[in-house]
């Protein structure tokens, strides 16, 4: 009885899996899938961690010599025991003191060598680092992280911001058509008459303002128009199927018949905008950083790094360069990887 009872759906205890739990059960049998989802979380998780000071807090702080090799490397030229004493020269035999004249600044010159003294015993910076150190002998993989932190923050958000735009924006001018969709055609014209990089750079310019949430929004407001296109699309070729016109006759709102019955239909074209928005985003920001319009100087990214390594390359010291651009590789090839199989597991057609 109970096994008769199992093949029929409308029987309770037998209802079927829901959109979500059939995509999991794709998603786990997708092993490149999976991988790159780990890979993708562990981003995060350090992106978190960074964000609430358990990792990388310090990353400011000197604690190498200018540029300071890799560990593996050895000290090599970058040593830091030559150090220059600036204090005055005030010792028996010196010129102040053959001269017979009491010095009134003596004492005061003496605590000020014992202080010195004492601050290069306690800040002795190391002559090699893990990964290395940059120019202010800051660790680099401190930075690295940190600036996970501020390019995935970018990065997600801006394109979060754009997508979202550009699906509502989609939505309504594929669903209703007539003038709304004429006046989203007309803003989506103005904002493609104008190449991509050139109208951002145009925009920073003007706002003449650094910092995360200007690049942000600067990159978010800019980069609704190829999602857009796709979505209005979609909904115009959903809108006239059987299940949305059931929907109407049973009196439906067009609200629920876009957001509920047909966006699931037209998630894997959002979600693999989103992943393409976040890898443009990032590289949005290098640029930005490397022109000079993107985040501010104290705050660290992977833009930032590039920037800071392409004069650090004369002089033969590439692993800042190499840091920056390895975690940049991962996390964009991950995240690629792991949308494209996400959306295999939601595409409506293998249901």
């Amino acid at each position: 009885m109970n096994a008769g009872a199992a093949s029929f759906p409308g029987v309770p205890g037998s209802a079927s899996p829901g959109l979500w739990a059939l995509a999991w059960r794709r998603l786990r049998r997708d092993r490149v899938g999976f991988v790159s989802l780990a890979i993708v979380l562990l981003f995060l998780a350090l992106m978190a961690a960074s964000g609430v000071g358990l990792i990388a807090a310090d990353w400011s702080k000197e604690v190498g010599v200018s540029y300071a090799p890799p560990g593996f490397m050895g000290p090599g030229a970058a040593d830091s025991s030559a150090a220059p004493s600036f204090a005055p020269d005030a010792s028996p035999g010196s010129p102040i003191e053959e001269t017979g004249i009491a010095d009134p600044l003596a004492e005061t010159l003496a605590e000020i060598r014992k202080e010195l003294a004492g601050m290069s015993a306690s800040e002795a910076r190391a002559p090699t680092l893990a990964f290395g150190g940059d120019k202010w002998g800051r660790d680099v993989l401190k930075k690295a992280i940190k600036g996970t932190e501020t390019s995935m923050l970018v990065g997600l958000v801006a394109a979060a911001l754009a997508v979202f735009l550009g699906t509502v924006f989609g939505a309504y001018a594929g669903y209703y058509g007539g003038r709304a969709d004429d006046f989203f055609n007309w803003i989506y014209s103005v904002f493609t008459s104008i190449p991509y990089l050139l109208l951002v750079l145009a925009i920073a310019a003007v706002l003449n303002q650094k910092g995360v949430l200007t690049v942000i929004l600067i990159l978010g407001l800019t980069g609704w128009t190829g999602t857009f296109r796709l979505v209005r699309a979609e909904y115009m070729r959903h809108k006239a199927r059987e299940y949305v016109l059931a929907a109407d006759a049973i009196g439906v709102s067009h609200a629920q018949r876009i957001f509920v019955h047909i966006f699931p239909n037209v998630s894997h074209v959002v979600l693999v905008q989103l992943s393409l928005h976040v890898v443009l985003f990032i590289k949005s920001e290098v640029i930005l950083s490397f022109l000079g319009f993107g985040v501010g100087v104290d705050t660290v990214s992977w833009g930032s790094m590039l920037n800071e390594s392409s004069s650090e390359l004369l002089l033969g010291q590439w692993w800042q360069l190499a840091a920056a651009t390895v975690a940049m590789a991962v996390l964009v090839t991950a995240f690629s990887l792991f949308t494209d199989a996400l959306r295999d597991a939601l595409d409506p057609r293998l249901k």
